[in-house]
C-alpha cells in the first residue's frame, strides 16, 4: 500500500510571511496558461482586525475566550476596518460593555466584555491587533485572456492558529532579489528581498489554494511562456521541472522529481525532490518565497510548489493546478 504523505512529516508553507469559471479534467486539459515563475510582493489588507498577541495571556479578550489568530469584524454593531479604528473605539468606550463579533477558524461567535483602564488610564481589551501583513511568494501562473493570477499554492494564513486570513484586499507589486538565506535541515531559508514601489495588480482572493488576483499586465519575458493545463491524471512519478526567481539573475528552470501522488486533498498533493545542482547550490533546496513556483511535467503545466519539508529542505510539497484553479469558483 502507497505511504500517505500527509501527516508524515513537518512542512512549512513557503511564503516569506479569480478565475471565473469551475475547471475540470477535461477543461483543464484545453486550457493555456502563463507559467510564470516569477517573485512578486504580497500587500495583504486582512477583513476586520486579526489578533497578533495576548500580553501576559490574560486581560478581557482572554477571558472571553478570544486567542490569538482570531479575527474581529464588528464592535457594537459597527464593522471594524483598522488597527487604529478598532483602539479608537475601545479608548472611546468609557468601560461601558463592548459586543465584539469575531470569527475563529470557519467559526462565528458573538461575545460581551468590558474594557479595563491600563497603567496610562487609557481603556484596553488586553489585545494586540494586526490589519495587514507583507512578504514575498511566487506567481504560478496567469490567464493570458483575463489577466487573472494565481501564486503562492497555499492560502495566507495566522502563522500560530493556521487559520485562513480573511482578505478585504491588497496588492501585488513588484520586488528586487537581494540574496537568499541557504536552508538547513531544520531551518528553512528564505529569499530575502525589498518592495520596488511598482504596483502589479491587485489581490482578489485569499484560498487554501493560493492568493488569486488580476494584473496589469504580462511581466516581461513571460508572453510566450505558454504551456497547456495538466490534469491529475497527467501527473507522474519522475522528472519534472520548475520555473523559480532566487537570485538577481533571475526566473530560471530547475530540475526535479515527482514522488508520492495522492489524489485529491489540499495544497500536499504529491512530494517534490529538487534535483538540480544549481538549485542546491544557490538555494539548499526549496526556500520560504519559492511557494508558488509552477512546476512542469511532459510539456504541461500540473502543479505548484507549497512547502518546505523541515527537516530536509531539498524535500517539499507540490498542489495540483487543477486544485487551484477548481478553488477560483
Amino acid at each position: 500500500m502507497k505511504k500517505s504523505i500527509k501527516g508524515s512529516m513537518t512542512a512549512l508553507l513557503v511564503l516569506s510571511f479569480l478565475l471565473s469559471v469551475s475547471v475540470g479534467v477535461s477543461a483543464a486539459n484545453e486550457r493555456i496558461l502563463i507559467a510564470a515563475g516569477t517573485a512578486f510582493g504580497v500587500k495583504f489588507h486582512t477583513e476586520g482586525v486579526v489578533i497578533a498577541g495576548i500580553p501576559g495571556g490574560a486581560g478581557p479578550a482572554a477571558a472571553a475566550g478570544l486567542r490569538r489568530g482570531d479575527v474581529i469584524t464588528h464592535i457594537n454593531g459597527q464593522a471594524i476596518t483598522s488597527a487604529a479604528q478598532f483602539a479608537d473605539i475601545i479608548k472611546g468606550s468609557g468601560g461601558a460593555e463592548l459586543t465584539l463579533e469575531y470569527q475563529s477558524g470557519k467559526l462565528s461567535h458573538t461575545v460581551h466584555l468590558m474594557p479595563i483602564l491600563d497603567e496610562n488610564g487609557e481603556y484596553r481589551l488586553g489585545v494586540w491587533v494586526k490589519d495587514s501583513a507583507a512578504g514575498i511568494g511566487t506567481i504560478t501562473f496567469i490567464d493570458p485572456e483575463t489577466m487573472r493570477f494565481v501564486g503562492l499554492g497555499h492560502g495566507i494564513c495566522d502563522a500560530e492558529s493556521g487559520a485562513l486570513i480573511p482578505l478585504a484586499g491588497g496588492t501585488a507589486e513588484e520586488v528586487e532579489l537581494s540574496g537568499v538565506t541557504v536552508g538547513e535541515a531544520g531551518a528553512p531559508g528564505e529569499l530575502r528581498g525589498s518592495f520596488c514601489g511598482k504596483k502589479l495588480g491587485k489581490l482578489t482572493k485569499n484560498a487554501e489554494t493560493g492568493i488569486y488576483g488580476v494584473l496589469l499586465e504580462v511581466p516581461v519575458g513571460l508572453e510566450k511562456e505558454r504551456f497547456p493545463v495538466g490534469s491529475q491524471a497527467d501527473v507522474k512519478e519522475g522528472k519534472a521541472y520548475i520555473f523559480a526567481s532566487v537570485d538577481t539573475d533571475g526566473r530560471a528552470m530547475y530540475e526535479i522529481e515527482i514522488s508520492h501522488i495522492e489524489k485529491g486533498g489540499d495544497s500536499r498533493n504529491f512530494l517534490v525532490h529538487v534535483t538540480d545542482e544549481r538549485l542546491l547550490g544557490k538555494t539548499g533546496g526549496i526556500v520560504q518565497g519559492m511557494s508558488g513556483s509552477p512546476i512542469i511535467q511532459n510539456g504541461k503545466l500540473i502543479g505548484a510548489v507549497t512547502h518546505v519539508l523541515v527537516n530536509d529542505p531539498a524535500m517539499g510539497y507540490g498542489i495540483f493546478i487543477e486544485n487551484m484553479l477548481e478553488a477560483a469558483g
